[in-house]
């Protein structure tokens, strides 16, 4: 299959990461998100990811302006009529992702691919809600997109030889570094790292260390470039939880138990960088 155009559902920080990953290697995209307020808001995060890129000698005007011409906006799903496939990028939520998968299935054209970018949600069970099992997979894209090089690719039970090769050949011309994961909680990535998060609020409410010691033993002790908790801010505390709360359930594990302190967190609404405090205060 040859992937022209790329509709994308959510204009948030997935959503319009992998969008000006799409454009700014020639590729159409069709961005689709609830609100005209919303898709606006999105399409202008990357014009200023653009212009980073710019002031850093890493793009050109011209290649700016070139790649936002690929992008369009909508919030109705027929927009997407012409797309080779389409990545939902909604937020991490079992039932809103199958509501919206539900709600793509019958728009689009049974030989459209169908990807979901999820960290920790069964690739299986989110394509046997669909009727095209067979052309559904995972693209577990890495923040910030543009930036970073991941993309793990998630394999249900059903998914075809023919719609992995394709979506494997997408991700290199997105000049990612694709992995091929089997199905199963958190997949590689995030089945270690969020587990070390966890730990590292187990240490902080033992206090063991502070906050910065922890992050600085890890960065300098582990070559990590940035501390545990840091960046739980930085993926949001939030999604944390969720993540462990989906391993707890899924393996019936105690080491997955998430933390007490974690979960207060949540609690408070100090979900990290997006809400201006979290382990630390932005």
């Amino acid at each position: 299959m040859s992937i022209q155009t790329v509709g994308i559902i959510g204009a948030g920080t997935m959503g319009n990461g992998i969008a000006q990953a799409c454009a700014v290697v020639g590729l159409r995209v069709v961005m689709v998100d609830i609100s005209e307020t919303a898709v606006a808001k999105g399409l202008a995060t990357i014009a200023g990811s653009l212009d980073r890129l710019i002031k850093k000698d890493k793009l050109t005007a011209a290649q700016k302006d070139a790649a936002l011409a690929l992008i369009t906006t909508a919030t109705d799903y027929a927009a997407l009529a012409g797309a080779q496939i389409v990545i939902e990028a909604a937020t991490e939520n079992e039932a809103l992702k199958v509501r919206i998968l539900q709600q793509l299935d019958a728009q689009l054209a049974p030989e459209v691919i169908v990807a979901t970018n999820t960290s920790s949600i069964s690739i299986t069970k989110l394509a046997a809600a669909t009727q095209r099992a067979d052309r559904f997979i995972g693209m577990h894209f890495f923040n910030p997109v543009p930036m970073m090089a991941l993309v793990e690719i998630i394999r249900g039970l059903q998914t075809s030889d023919a719609t992995h090769e394709a979506v494997k050949a997408l991700s290199q011309r997105l000049g990612k570094s694709p992995i091929t994961v089997k199905n199963a909680p958190g997949f590689v990535v995030n089945r270690i790292l969020i587990p070390m998060i966890n730990e590292a609020f187990f240490v902080l409410a033992e206090g063991i260390a502070t906050p910065e010691d922890i992050d600085a033993g890890m960065k300098l002790g582990c070559n990590q470039p940035i501390g545990p908790l840091a960046l739980a801010d930085m993926i949001g505390l939030d999604v944390c939880l969720a993540v462990m709360n989906v391993y707890m359930a899924e393996y019936n594990d105690s080491k997955y138990r998430p933390a007490p302190l974690l979960k207060e967190m949540v609690a408070a609404g100090w979900l990290g960088r997006k809400s201006g405090r979290g382990v630390y205060t932005y």
